[in-house]
């Protein structure tokens, strides 16, 4: 039996030419159709979920212009555009406020059944929309290696993240480790899909500081 990847909706800064057919730009004077990737975050994070899964489709959903710098509103517009399309939803970053309409947005999809994983930064105060009930909130964790995951406090959790430590260059940290998360569930999107978060936390190698063995296949 073929399993069905899932179609990924990656909100962030878009990708290279050749990802972006059928991505949109949500603006701060409204929606149009994207450029390519002009910070190259999304790039990358799009490249790590490629390489985790080659088979999910990716649409890119565009909140940075030419500086990382959006708002909750644009975000929530992104989210309510890719949740009837997409399966999964990877918000790699994070706001440093609770407003209302990214609250009600993060709502609205997790009721189309949509899977979302946020950005969280490891140490420090909660962002959203990662801190919001439901959302997978994830984190690099430069212990873990590609295949591993950690579970961490909170209920956050954490994966390989391009850390020097694990031999990465370039862009690292927790939208990396997000982009990991997100990938680990698209490559085996028909087990994890019922409980996205339960199926993370089953396969964390690291509990908090400890490592343990005996992890599910």
């Amino acid at each position: 039996m073929t399993c069905r990847a899932p179609r990924i909706g990656i909100v962030d800064s878009g990708g290279p030419v050749a990802q972006m057919s059928g991505a949109r730009a949500f603006l701060a004077d409204g929606d149009g159709p994207a450029r390519p990737d002009r910070l190259g975050h999304g790039t990358a994070v799009g490249a790590v979920v490629r390489r985790a899964t080659t088979e999910a489709e990716i649409l890119h959903a565009q909140v940075f212009d030419d500086r990382p710098v959006t708002s909750a509103e644009r975000v929530a517009r992104a989210l309510r555009w890719l949740s009837p399309r997409c399966d999964l939803i990877l918000l790699s970053l994070g706001l440093a406020a609770d407003r209302a309409v990214l609250r009600e947005a993060c709502a609205e999809a997790l009721a189309t059944g949509a899977v979302l994983v946020a950005s969280s930064p490891a140490r420090g105060p909660l962002c959203w929309p990662a801190a919001y009930p439901g959302v997978i909130a994830a984190t690099g964790d430069a212990r873990c290696d590609w295949d591993e995951l950690s579970l961490l406090p909170g209920g956050v959790i954490g994966a390989w993240c391009a850390s020097p430590e694990r031999g990465g260059r370039g862009m690292g940290g927790a939208s990396l480790g997000a982009a990991r998360v997100a990938g680990h569930l698209a490559a085996q999107w028909e087990d994890a899909r019922a409980d996205a978060a339960g199926w993370l936390a089953d396969r964390a190698t690291h509990i908090g500081s400890e490592r343990r063995s005996g992890i599910p296949a």
